[in-house]
């Protein structure tokens, strides 16, 4: 795995970087006059564990390069402290990454969905306002037809109440006209009993007399009944 350094850890490592070739060439220096041949024995080449006090007056000049160990060692150290913790921070980056996939992905369904939603809905609603036209329709359709029953009805009970003062009126002329009629035929009867003549039409004057006050009870009774 690849580690990224900043501008200064590249400062940082070039300048390890020549402290180690002079380093080496120090190192190689000593070997070649064989001052340090002692030291080859010991397991801790790289002074790292060397005590300043168990340095030998010849071997004084060593001391730099024990230091510049000790520091290149910490700052190698450093460097993979800061490795470890850009692939924890890059590990954390990518768990936060997938997380936020994972919640991106959710917030597409959820949106989708509330898509749908908005569609059913919308569609109930137009179902909604055309039934409420309809409704309406139908309302405005049977007002209507009870306005136009109730028109109807006063015209008919107006044309009943014409009849029936029409019927009334000719019952009256009918009547009069009756009471007209056994006027004149009493005063017939008059005549031809003063002049003692024989009265030709009295049983039917009796006759029509009678059918008159028979018809005349019979309109009474018609009459009565439609009044009730």
């Amino acid at each position: 795995m690849s580690v990224s350094v900043s501008g200064p850890d590249i400062l940082v490592v070039s300048e390890l970087t020549r402290c180690i070739i002079r380093l080496g060439n120090q190192i190689w220096h000593f070997q070649g006059s064989g001052r340090i041949s002692d030291l080859g024995e010991r397991p801790d080449s790289d002074f790292s564990s060397v005590n300043c006090s168990e340095i030998p007056m010849e071997m004084a000049p060593s001391a730099p390069r024990t230091r510049a160990v000790a520091a290149l060692r910490m700052k190698q150290i450093a460097l993979d402290n800061q490795g470890r913790m850009i692939r924890c921070l890059r590990a954390q980056l990518a768990g936060e990454r997938r997380g936020l996939a994972t919640m991106k992905k959710e917030l597409e369904d959820t949106q989708v969905a509330l898509e749908a939603s908005h569609k059913v809905i919308t569609g109930l609603t137009e179902i909604g306002l055309s039934m409420s036209k309809k409704i309406e329709k139908m309302k405005a359709k049977k007002q209507k037809a009870k306005e136009n029953h109730v028109v109807c009805h006063q015209k008919f009970q107006a044309r009943i109440h014409e009849a029936e003062d029409s019927m009334q009126a000719q019952h009256l002329i009918v009547e009069a006209l009756v009471e007209e009629k056994d006027s004149l035929l009493q005063t017939i009867q008059g005549l031809q009993e003063a002049n003692n003549a024989p009265a030709p039409f009295d049983d039917e004057w009796e006759e029509d007399r009678k059918n008159n006050r028979k018809k005349k009870r019979l309109r009474i009774f018609l009459w009565r009944g439609r009044d009730r």
